[in-house]
């Protein structure tokens, strides 16, 4: 079965392979399926590409010169950044598989089988990651283990070299106590293990041993890492050796005879350093994330705090703001009751010392002209016609005086000191004094229509009918100039009685109609009006559970409407 080579764009494959020959006839058959190849000879020089860039998947030969197939990907398998890649192994070993899954690879492929099963291997493995990521968190990058091999002998110095090289560690080796020693002070120097030989001629070894602890300890308190000390001895240390080397500060004594052992112990303890070293940076990173979690929130929190504090005195500034105009308005209306008050008792003072001479007077006009009528007529016609013009007069008199009496009559009902208390108020006759009143600005040049078609009687305050009346008659009169009209009608349904006042004047604009019942608000010209007019108008009706508004009226002015509940009769 051949596969169908449908190109997999932006998947990039690392292969890892050093026979020229196999890398350059696999490179092809992978390029031809759309996969984008780079190719590394050695494990080592893929695990410092892998530092810096990261392929969807790794391909790699089980037999690699130095560090083998296995090895390679236990080493991927201990950094954060590489421990979720993809890795096929290619082997023609019959135990292979077996090496290779236990080392870490996700798929085993022999060499001699078809390369279509490879192919389709990779394409299974790219699947299952496709969901996944290729990254772990930034800056993980993959770190070889290093290792420090101090020993007096050149041939073991390089057996063991050679031996560690091939796990994939970074050896370096030191002769002697000084060589040791300056390794180990370099700066930027890290070992992840030190293994010395403890009976070798050429220093002693269990001083060297000693200092070599002690300069760990430095480094431990300065960077926070401490590096495992392997000992090395004959094949069988006897116990005073062994005693010694632990008071020295070693972790460890190895026998010297069994490389293979040796160098499984150093591999042991430097993928421990490594795995330690990567959980101490996952945990960096996140406890880094955390705090930043910690800081976002109680930024949020903070200006979540700093809005809900803006909006509490944004609040308070309205609230205080609210106050500030009803402390206004109520100024204005114990001002304007002042006023109101003081007006009414001057009004009914005044109406009272006119009402006696009036009454004096009216007493003898009646007796004058009931005298003139009895008088004989006199002979002389100049007489009788002083006599007529007398009459005449006397009767202009009397029509005067009662008109006087009538205004005054109208002043003591307008100026009543009981506007507190309910009670049935003529409306009609109520409409009648308030045009009375304001006749002077009525005149001839504007006509008023009356239709008294509600109740006669409505439950109010004199208020309501006095003041609120007089003050929107008294607008509808400023407003109209030249000759017009003034309309005022009453009407009552089953929960409501109506008051409408429309006249002929220029109307409301539809901007102003919410602020002409807001105190001080006036378009009357300086020195005109106070604003308070209709505002306290407004707040009369109110009291009431009423409602004052303005509407179009017919002819083109304004027409306010005044609507009173219905209130029971007082009792």
């Amino acid at each position: 079965m051949t596969a169908s080579p449908s190109p997999v764009p932006g998947h990039r494959l690392l292969l890892v392979e050093d026979s020229e020959t196999q890398a350059l006839e696999l490179r092809l058959q992978l390029e031809a399926q759309g996969f984008a190849v780079q190719r590394c000879a050695t494990a080592e020089a893929a695990l410092d590409l892998l530092n810096t860039d990261l392929p969807d998947l790794v391909v790699a030969d089980h037999h690699l010169p130095g560090m083998n197939g296995d090895e390679f990907t236990r080493q991927m398998r201990l950094s954060l950044r590489t421990r979720a890649l993809p890795v096929v192994m290619l082997t023609s070993a019959r135990n292979g598989e077996r090496h290779g899954f236990e080392s870490g690879a996700d798929a085993y492929v022999e060499k001699s089988a078809d390369r279509d099963l490879l192919v389709l291997r990779i394409r299974a493995l790219l699947r299952e990651r496709r969901g996944g990521t290729a990254e772990g968190p930034s800056g993980a990058a993959f770190r070889r283990g290093r290792v420090l091999i101090v020993d007096g002998s050149a041939t073991y110095r390089a057996f063991f070299t050679g031996l560690l090289t091939q796990e994939g560690h970074t050896v370096v080796a030191a002769a002697d106590r000084s060589a040791a020693l300056a390794a180990l002070d370099e700066p930027g120097a890290a070992f992840d293990c030190v293994t010395l030989d403890l009976v070798g001629s050429a220093y002693d070894g269990i001083a060297l041993c000693t200092e070599i602890a002690e300069r760990r300890l430095k480094a431990t308190e300065a960077a926070g890492q401490a590096f495992p000390l392997v000992g090395m001895a004959g094949d069988k240390p006897d116990k005073s050796l062994l005693v010694a080397a632990f008071a020295a500060g070693a972790d460890d004594v190895v026998s010297k005879a069994d490389g293979e052992v040796l160098a499984m112990r150093v591999r042991g303890l430097v993928r421990r350093r490594l795995l330690e070293e990567d959980n101490r940076r996952i945990s960096g990173e996140f406890g880094d994330r955390e705090r930043a979690v910690e800081r976002a929130r109680a930024e949020a929190e903070a200006a979540a705090a700093r809005a809900a504090l803006a909006d509490a005195l944004e609040q308070a500034n309205r609230d205080l703001e609210d106050a500030n105009r009803k402390l206004t308005e109520a100024q204005a209306k114990l001002v304007q009751a002042a006023k109101m008050a003081s007006l009414g008792e001057l009004v009914a003072g005044i109406a009272h010392e006119i009402n006696n001479p009036l009454a004096f007077i009216l007493a003898h006009q009646g007796t004058v002209e009931r005298l003139l009528g009895e008088l004989p007529p006199p002979e002389a016609p100049e007489g009788q016609r002083a006599l007529t013009k007398a009459r005449d007069r006397v009767g202009s008199m009397r029509l005067g005086l009662t008109r006087i009496q009538d205004l005054v009559l109208n002043l003591r009902k307008f100026s009543r000191l009981d506007e507190g208390e309910r009670g049935l108020v003529n409306v009609p006759e109520a409409i009648e004094t308030v045009l009375a009143l304001i006749q002077h600005k009525l005149g001839t040049r504007i006509h008023v229509h009356r239709d008294f078609s509600g109740r006669p009687e409505i439950s109010c305050t004199p208020a309501l009918l006095n003041q609120v009346v007089m003050n929107i008659l008294g607008n509808a009169a400023d407003a109209v100039h030249g000759e017009g009209t003034i309309t005022v009608a009453t009407y009552s349904d089953a929960e409501t009685d109506v008051i409408r006042i429309s006249d002929t004047g220029p109307g409301i604009p539809e901007d102003l109609r919410e602020k002409i019942f807001e105190p001080f608000f006036t378009t009357k010209p300086v020195g005109s009006g106070t604003g308070l007019g209709l505002a306290i108008a407004y707040s009369v009706v109110q009291a009431h559970s009423g409602s004052l508004t303005v509407e179009t009226a017919p002819g083109g002015g304004a027409s306010f409407v005044i609507g009173i509940p219905r209130q029971p009769a007082p009792v």
